[in-house]
């Protein structure tokens, strides 16, 4: 029996590659990592959920409070357990409080944890005991947090109207075409007249729905829960990324989240006091879009390999060339941190800007399509009363 090390990117890679050489292979063992990526290790996936962001941000928040004032850690988190609103967070706690008792240091208490904490802020606390600035540490993952939590406020704030709108407009199509077309086209069979063609066509339609619906709604409720069921695997997610990014406005809406996720955790993590590579390693899983962050695979071995942190970027083929050129600048003149903290908050801003460009964009064009289904649902009802109408008109005319 051999026992042998190669470099590939993950174990089936590894595997294939021995087995082309004719190895039989019993078992393939990833490198054992060390320090901060060790430590936080636990933070990756898994199927945990995770504390909700506002509570989470409330923890912080009083905890950096506690720790500024000079109470015991162990102290801090028993009180906090005890006033948690979130039921999910008390429990969460209390494993945390016994770990502590145990022995166990409060970055090893929280990443024990698994995925419920995500790695940024266990390697952050890991930096603060590390520095002895644990609360330092805190407060500026509680400004993090608050920007992100901003963020998604307003994401969903901006998204919210173009959704509700949608919902009502496809509601009265739905109602138009079941309820009132069908009622309509037995009064136009008594008009003894040819209808017309939008006519025609919205009554054939609505007959066909009603007659097929014992079939035709367990098909679309059936294939909407595949739909979804699909884009929560890990293929549906990567697909769904790349496709976001090829949509005008939204794709390029994406591209500055991402690059403001991804500095700004890295900024957290190095004002720390943790290494570039650890730091990017873990700022990395902050990238949403998941396309980009498989395009962002190349830049952790560049890194490793001795090559400067923006030729690496560069390489990734992604980020815009501004925030690549102001990185740049950050890192020739050693102040990387900084640079990375002024990037985000630029495209902080520019994200901003391109969701009102979003959501202007798709209110006038809901409205457009929704109100043109609508106006055609109308002019085949209308039409052969008009119709009707004018031929009696006539017919009255020539007596």
């Amino acid at each position: 029996m051999v026992t042998r090390t190669i470099e590939a990117s993950g174990i089936h890679e590894a595997r294939a590659r021995l087995e082309r050489e004719g190895f039989r292979v019993f078992n393939v063992t990833p490198p054992k990592t060390s320090g901060v990526t060790a430590l936080t290790a636990l933070g990756r996936g898994g199927g945990h959920p995770r504390v909700k962001a506002n509570d989470f941000l409330l923890f912080n928040q009083q905890l950096a409070a506690l720790v500024r004032a000079g109470i015991p850690i162990l102290q801090a988190i028993s009180m906090l357990r005890k006033r948690a609103a979130s039921a999910k967070l008390r429990t969460v706690l209390g494993n945390v409080e016994e770990q502590i008792r145990g022995g166990a240091a409060l970055s090893e208490a929280f990443a024990s944890q698994g995925p419920i904490f995500p790695r940024i802020y266990t390697a952050s606390i890991l930096a603060g005991e590390r520095s002895g600035a644990l609360d330092e540490v805190l407060s500026r993952y509680v400004t993090y947090m608050r920007r992100n939590v901003a963020l998604r406020r307003k994401i969903r704030g901006a998204l919210a109207y173009p959704m509700f709108l949608l919902f009502a407009s496809a509601c009265m199509v739905i109602f138009l075409t079941i309820y009132v077309v069908p009622r309509m086209s037995d009064l136009f069979a008594n008009f003894g007249n040819e209808l017309p063609t939008v006519t025609q066509i919205v009554v054939g339609l609505s007959r066909w729905m009603q007659t097929n619906v014992f079939w035709f709604a367990p098909l679309v409720i059936g294939g909407s829960i595949l739909l979804f069921i699909w884009s929560r695997t890990p293929r549906g997610k990567l697909q769904i990324s790349a496709l976001i990014l090829k949509i005008p406005l939204a794709g390029s809406l994406a591209v500055q989240l991402s690059v403001a996720q991804a500095t700004r955790s890295l900024a957290t993590l190095l004002a720390g006091g943790i290494t570039l590579v650890e730091s990017w390693e873990i700022a990395s899983e902050s990238i949403t879009n998941l396309e980009l962050r498989r395009r962002s695979e190349s830049i952790l071995p560049m890194i490793r390999e001795g090559r400067s942190f923006t030729e690496s970027l560069e390489s990734a083929g992604w980020m815009p060339l501004l925030a690549i050129d102001m990185i740049g600048i950050g890192e020739r003149s050693g102040s990387l941190r900084e640079m990375l903290d002024e990037v985000a908050v630029f495209y902080d801003a520019e994200s901003e800007v391109r969701l009102e460009q979003l959501t202007t964009t798709l209110e006038p064009a809901i409205l457009v399509v929704m109100g043109g289904v609508v106006v055609t649902i109308l002019l085949a009802i209308y039409l052969p009363i008009i119709q009707s109408i004018s031929s009696g008109s006539g017919v009255t005319g020539a007596r």
